[in-house]
């Protein structure tokens, strides 16, 4: 394999680190799992988040008490990210939406960038900094979640959030039957 080729599939291959790691804080942070979501971070990291500004530990905790208070369900969705590596220093443009179903059983969205900068150390990309550009907020109307009337969904159907969430069932398993509404 020539040097050319080489060099892209490493550079390649940081991109995909780069980007479990971007998943890794949305994970962690929808399924209130702090080790997956400090996984994504340097312990030294500085983070910006609404009015928050601190550290990794600081902001799950925060982030946590928040979630937990206003909504039942969370999810920090990513979408195009542009990606700049050099060396062992990378910055991010990922673009999110962010979707919740909050206790009062409204539906609240909102969307904007995190702009990170990362660093891989002893061979392991994490965020050192982030700052979080919010762009739009707002709430919509509320529906039922589809197909939570039928009999057995919540066996594998229905989110939670800690380890009980059917995301870490290994080996993944079917714990529903077909369902008929005639029946």
């Amino acid at each position: 394999m020539d040097a050319e080729r080489r060099a892209r599939l490493e550079r390649l291959a940081d991109r995909q680190d780069i980007s479990d790691c971007l998943t890794r804080f949305s994970r962690g942070v929808d399924r209130f799992d702090r080790n997956v979501f400090l996984s994504a971070f340097h312990p030294d990291a500085i983070v910006a988040a609404g009015d928050f500004v601190g550290s990794p530990t600081e902001l799950y905790d925060w982030a946590r008490s928040l979630h937990e208070q206003g909504q039942i369900a969370t999810q920090h969705l990513l979408l195009n990210h542009t990606c700049d590596i050099d060396g062992h220093a990378a910055h991010t443009e990922t673009y999110y939406l962010f979707a919740a179903r909050n206790r009062d059983e409204s539906n609240w969205l909102a969307g904007g960038r995190y702009l990170d900068r990362l660093e891989r150390r002893t061979g392991e990309w994490r965020i050192t900094l982030r700052t979080n550009v919010i762009e739009c907020s707002g709430t919509l109307p509320t529906m039922p979640i589809p197909f939570a009337h039928v009999p057995d969904i919540a066996a594998n159907g229905l989110s939670a959030r800690d380890h009980t969430d059917p995301s870490y069932t290994r080996p993944l398993v079917n714990h529903r039957r077909p369902y008929n509404p005639l029946a």
